[in-house]
């Protein structure tokens, strides 16, 4: 038995003069490319279309052009529903509501709905409630599409009421697959008679395209308005825009890219840090957003490895202000490398967390007789502030006390490490305090 059982295409009205990536969609899923850890038959969505399964609300996650609005659609007609389509960019509730009233007329009729919505996680917390009740009562099955993390941009109630697929970016055999295709096709392809594809720019073709089929032939659409017979790299070099890959500073790849420059300042390696901060202000990033990360990151993963690294960080977020673009690309530069190439050590990190969980587990636990405050009279018969030890009245302005409360009189929570200044701050500690004197906890 076939997974898919085989069916005629679906007729579209497809202009002529449509993108060719339009007319070259997938009519069929026997068309459908990719993804074949979904619709194979050991994926998630084999086996329910295989067994005749109601087809649940979906959402689709994955970057641009890997096929989430043709598979939606596709499953959409396999599975025999309606399929209505509308836009969170262009759409508001009063199209939300006219698209969910039609679909209750056309249950009623006997005729169940797939309601389609591109780009889901650009509606608003109120629009995705406005869709809760109708997917609970059944009155549209919700395929939703979006290449934003769910978790962050679907609301708790939607996405528990869904399941989610995530669609993989295109490989390059596979691209450089469907760009022959669309250049062979006679019906919906390219069109020119005489135009071939060197194989050398079918590659370059496939490596610009970054996964992205809708870019991919965009990219064959456009070289071959420039060529008069065979398509050449320097064809497709002239009709790829020459920019840095797609950033969206609201999106995913904003918490990708950052992630990645984090890592990299985090590895010490001050080229791949200078690369992704690159890509981020290339990007339009917010270049305060990333002044206010290197802040961070002097102190939890420099600290006082190097103690300049903060101050480095804090001096580059104000002089940025002062200067702003272009030239703030300087000032983020130096502060970037200044930290990548710096020692690192997560030692102040390790101590807040530590002293943190102890706080809240242990509460409020008195403070030392001498270690408090005594304004008055009564508090210091009450013995407050007794016998306090006042370190510069002794050798090295150091005196051993008890500074924590007795529960804890032996608890360490900062641990200097071995690296930068940081070598020699454990030195000093181990001659005030001994070793072993205060154990770790």
């Amino acid at each position: 038995m076939e997974l898919f059982p085989r069916e005629s295409p679906v007729t579209r009205d497809v202009p002529a003069d449509a993108p060719l990536a339009e007319r070259m969609r997938p009519r069929t899923l026997e068309e459908f490319e990719g993804q074949e850890h979904l619709l194979g038959s050991d994926g998630p969505l084999g086996p329910v279309l295989a067994s005749g399964a109601k087809l649940p609300s979906c959402i689709f996650w994955g970057p641009p052009g890997s096929g989430k609005t043709t598979l939606a659609r596709l499953l959409a007609e396999r599975a025999g529903l309606r399929f209505a389509a509308i836009s969170a960019v262009l759409s508001g509730v009063k199209d939300l509501r006219e698209e969910i009233a039609r679909a209750d007329e056309e249950r009623r009729r006997g005729r169940r709905t797939a309601l389609f919505v591109d780009e889901i996680h650009r509606f608003n917390k109120a629009q995705q409630d406005a869709l809760l009740p109708h997917v609970e009562r059944g009155t549209v099955v919700l395929l939703g599409a979006t290449t934003e993390n769910p978790s962050f941009e679907v609301i708790p109630a939607l996405r528990s009421r869904a399941r989610i697929f995530t669609l993989r970016a295109l490989g390059q055999s596979l691209l450089e697959r469907i760009v022959t295709r669309a250049l062979e096709d006679r019906e919906r392809g390219l069109g020119k008679p005489g135009v071939t594809l060197e194989p050398d720019a079918l590659e370059l073709i496939a490596r610009l395209a970054q996964g992205d089929a809708r870019r991919a032939l965009g990219l064959l659409e456009s070289a071959a308005d420039r060529a008069a017979g065979a398509i050449t790299r320097d064809h497709v070099a002239a009709a790829f825009e020459s920019k840095l890959p797609d950033y969206d500073k609201g999106g995913e790849a904003h918490y990708d890219v950052i992630s990645a420059f984090i890592k990299s300042l985090r590895g010490s390696d001050p080229d791949a840090a200078v690369y992704w901060l690159a890509r981020m202000l290339e990007g339009g990033e917010e270049p305060r957003f990333i002044a206010r990360r290197l802040v961070i990151f002097a102190s939890e993963d420099v600290g006082n490895a190097d103690p300049l690294g903060l101050v480095v960080a804090t001096a580059a977020a104000e002089a940025f202000d002062r200067v702003g673009l272009p030239e703030g690309k300087l000032i983020l530069s130096q502060a970037t490398t200044y930290l990548a190439c710096a020692p690192k050590s997560n030692a102040s990190m390790l101590a807040i967390a530590a002293a943190s969980e102890v706080a809240r587990e242990r509460g409020a636990l008195p403070v030392p007789l001498p270690l408090r405050n005594a304004p008055t009279e009564l508090l210091r018969q009450l013995g407050y502030g007794k016998g306090y030890q006042y370190p510069h009245d002794h050798p090295s302005h150091f005196v051993r006390e008890q500074y924590l409360p007795d529960e804890l009189r032996d608890a360490t929570f900062y641990e200097p490490s071995d690296q930068g200044a940081e070598r020699d701050t454990a030195e000093r500690q181990r001659a005030r305090w001994g070793e072993g004197k205060k154990p770790k906890r």
